[in-house]
């Protein structure tokens, strides 16, 4: 392949939805990727686009402003939604995946596309050339170069803590005191999920013994923030007894088949793979040390003799100061042909950060054939995301998409009509927005 048209950094799911991209618009594409010389402390796949927190992409309903992201991406042949689609478990209303054939599928997509070269080598200083470049190394982005890029942008990058959920394996538990549903019975069949139901003293002895449990100690450097949106659950814990109930524990709409009742709490599974040998316990992302994990978690009712394919971990995730270090199209000041993207960039979540590349790719593209940039409209939901990035904040977060982004509806909407208005104008945009750039 000549010199590359478009150079993205970072094979995970924002690189490969960047590469993909500009690709289909007929651009050669170099994709940079460390693995396998070089992992960081989270992943262990040579493939693309690894999983590594959990397998689920969350709902998948236009009603969520999740769901209608990816109705928004599908629309414009997101790479991720494709192989997410090929290779989905059971989960009831959510897009979860079999994680392993997953990223296989990207991985093999990306490899046997003519205009992508994909390049295993680790970046510590960004490729020499006029061609645009896309950063999408990722929140577990290498020392060498988050200080390349600290010094880039001229602002100091954030930091939050993310955590593991652990994995079990099927044939360890305990099925006579687990029950198959889905909550509200959602869904076909007899269930998506497994429930562990808690009755109060059994919830009770639970969240005593997880208050207690000792927890990987944090080094004396870091300084221990978490996202809100994956809390550690010892975390929520220490926060009151009903912040599991009304959190990952809620027993709301998972009636117990055995007794004809709601139980006190419920802890759920859902299946990491295609074969269900491997379940994931929902929103158990967690610090505690390992020989705590195999104590505690083996008090939930169905777990007593549980092996744990995968102890649930705690890492570091870098990301920038978005509205201060990047313009509206995530370019550094001074650098029009420079693109961040992805998680590293401040927004939150696999459906996210893959959404948020997809868009770079597109204006990595436009900026190699010198097009204008675009964004699209913030009654989308990739709009929304992408405005959210420029929002001036005194302490910039990352951020989920939420309806809470999006550009509210006149004053006059009735309250019960907003749901529907939000959905319907965000389409009602994205259709003329598509067709806007479809014909540029």
């Amino acid at each position: 392949m000549a010199g590359p048209e478009v150079e993205v950094v970072g094979g995970g799911l924002a690189g490969c939805e960047a590469a993909w991209r500009a690709a289909a618009h007929g651009l050669t594409v170099r994709l940079w990727e460390m693995k396998p010389g070089r992992f960081s402390p989270a992943h262990q796949s040579e493939d693309l686009a690894e999983l590594v927190c959990s397998n689920s992409l969350r709902a998948d309903r236009p009603e969520n402003a999740v769901g209608l992201l990816k109705e928004e991406m599908r629309r414009l042949s997101s790479l991720v939604m494709t192989a997410a689609d090929q290779t989905r478990v059971m989960a009831g209303g959510a897009l979860a995946v079999d994680r392993r054939l997953f990223s296989r599928a990207i991985t093999r997509a990306v490899t046997g596309h003519p205009k992508i070269e994909l390049v295993r080598a680790e970046v510590t200083d960004w490729p020499a050339g006029s061609a645009p470049v896309v950063v999408a190394a990722g929140p577990l982005i290498s020392e060498a170069l988050a200080a390349r890029l600290a010094d880039l942008v001229g602002a100091p990058s954030l930091h939050f803590y993310d955590a593991l959920a652990p994995i079990v394996e099927y044939d360890s538990l305990n099925l006579a005191r687990i029950y198959r549903a889905n909550r509200y019975q959602t869904g076909a069949g007899e269930g998506d999920y497994l429930n562990c139901p808690l009755e109060r003293e059994e919830f009770d002895r639970f969240w005593a013994a997880l208050l207690a449990a000792d927890q990987v100690a944090a080094r004396s450097f870091e300084d221990q923030r978490h996202f809100e949106g994956c809390l550690p659950v010892e975390v929520m814990a220490r926060r009151g007894p009903r912040t599991l109930t009304f959190g990952p524990m809620k027993p709301v709409g998972l009636e117990n088949p055995a007794t004809g009742r709601r139980p006190f709490a419920v802890a759920q599974l859902r299946s990491e793979n295609l074969a269900g040998s491997h379940w994931n316990l929902v929103g158990f992302q967690t610090r505690l040390t390992r020989p705590a994990q195999d104590e505690v978690f083996r008090l939930i009712p169905g777990l007593e003799k549980a092996v744990f394919a995968r102890y649930g971990a705690i890492h570091r995730n870098t990301y920038l100061d978005a509205p201060r270090a990047l313009d509206e199209f995530q370019r550094p000041p001074g650098r029009p042909r420079f693109f961040v993207a992805g998680q590293i960039s401040g927004v939150e979540g696999y459906v996210e950060s893959a959404a948020h590349g997809l868009w770079v790719g597109e204006n990595a593209a436009r900026a190699a054939r010198n097009q204008p940039l675009l964004n699209p409209p913030a009654t989308t939901a990739l709009g929304a995301l992408i405005g959210h990035l420029g929002r001036p904040s005194r302490s910039f977060a990352p951020a989920n998409v939420n309806f809470g982004l999006f550009d509210p509806p006149p004053p006059e909407t009735p309250r019960r009509q907003m749901a529907e208005y939000r959905l319907t104008a965000a389409r009602r945009s994205f259709d003329s927005f598509l067709s806007h750039i479809l014909t540029a």
